[in-house]
């Protein structure tokens, strides 16, 4: 932050021309005597300067663009289909979503009090049941309303996004465990950590993806072990590589997830004899630190793009945060493969 206000102070002292001039990479942005500094040549800095910086502004950009087109686009959709009715949009909203929500029944509140009795601080149910109804309509008002857009969408007119998502160019080694072809016309790039629950979480997610795409998609993992917090990723890590050595490096991923509580060299041994992995040769790999570097660059690299937390994910270079659900992937990769036709 500090540095993009030291960029907005650098423009002013240098007093850009209200006239937008055009220059190589990109409109002006500020004159140093002869010396034309461009948008581009000050974007690229601030990227190199602040990497994580740079995407999250970009992606927070991004997202409120997004934001804003679906709101007005929900609103045209509403307003052709009230016409159509000869109704107003505000009748109309109110009647379709009057069918597609129920009353809160004393039940549901109960059940939701009972399911998050740890966040309600010790006040009883008959203190918190009015919140807790309010917030139970609320959700169910807002779900009515992006089921009535997502109907209205499939039948209205097409909706041609002509802005695009920032990119970040990640470049895809020959040896990075991956799943699919190079030529896949989607590569999904996951920086990941065996320690980490929502890595967990999100990776059969990511395997229902590869299933729902075949050969459309190709998946690729980058090591971005979080040893400050997992102290038993880095050399989880490393023993991904080595069971890769034989060919089983997904088969392993799998196993370690599902024993993510156990990570400790031994059990890392153990793994890969219960893989029917040569023993020996796993051992002395793992013991030998032989991918310790491999790791490491993978750390280096996720932080060059502004990897800061896993798991983070890159669609064709689009950046999708945590353990997202399967509808998150689906969205971004439909649009990519709309693209690529």
């Amino acid at each position: 932050m500090q540095r993009a206000l030291f960029l907005t102070a650098v423009l002013a002292l240098f007093g850009c021309s209200s006239a937008a001039q055009q220059v190589t990479g990109g409109e002006a942005a500020a004159r140093v005597g002869d010396r034309v500094i461009s948008t581009k040549e000050l974007d690229d800095r601030w990227r190199a300067l602040d990497p994580s910086g740079h995407a999250e502004a970009a992606q927070k950009a991004y997202e409120g663009k997004r934001s804003a087109l679906d709101a007005i686009v929900a609103e045209m959709l509403i307003a052709q289909a009230a016409k159509a009715k000869n109704m107003t949009a505000e009748a109309y909203e109110e009647a379709e979503l009057k069918t597609r929500t129920k009353p809160i029944g004393e039940s549901d509140v109960v059940t939701f009090y009972q399911a998050n009795i740890n966040q309600m601080q010790g006040r009883s149910l008959e203190l918190m049941a009015p919140a807790i109804r309010r917030y139970l309509q609320d959700q169910q008002s807002e779900a009515a309303r992006a089921s009535l857009i997502a109907d209205l969408r499939k039948t209205g007119p097409e909706v041609r996004v002509l802005f695009d998502a920032p990119r970040q160019p990640i470049e895809v080694n020959a040896d990075d465990p991956s799943i699919g072809s190079a030529s896949a016309p989607v590569t999904l790039i996951e920086f990941s950590d065996f320690q980490c629950p929502f890595c967990q979480r999100v990776a059969p997610t990511l395997k229902q993806v590869k299933e729902k795409y075949g050969d459309k998609l190709r998946v690729v993992w980058k090591d971005f072990p979080l040893t400050q917090i997992h102290p038993q990723a880095f050399k989880a890590g490393e023993a991904g590589h080595c069971a890769a050595d034989q060919g089983k490096f997904w088969e392993y991923h799998d196993r370690l997830f599902a024993n993510q509580q156990a990570l400790q060299p031994t059990d890392l041994k153990k793994y890969a004899t219960d893989l029917g992995l040569d023993a020996n040769a796993f051992n002395t790999c793992l013991d030998s630190s032989r991918y310790g570097e491999r790791v490491r660059d993978g750390v280096a690299e996720g932080s060059r793009l502004g990897v800061n937390s896993t798991p983070t994910i890159y669609i064709n270079g689009r950046v999708v945060s945590g353990a997202q659900p399967f509808e998150a992937f689906v969205s971004v990769i439909d649009e990519e493969l709309s693209k690529s036709k």
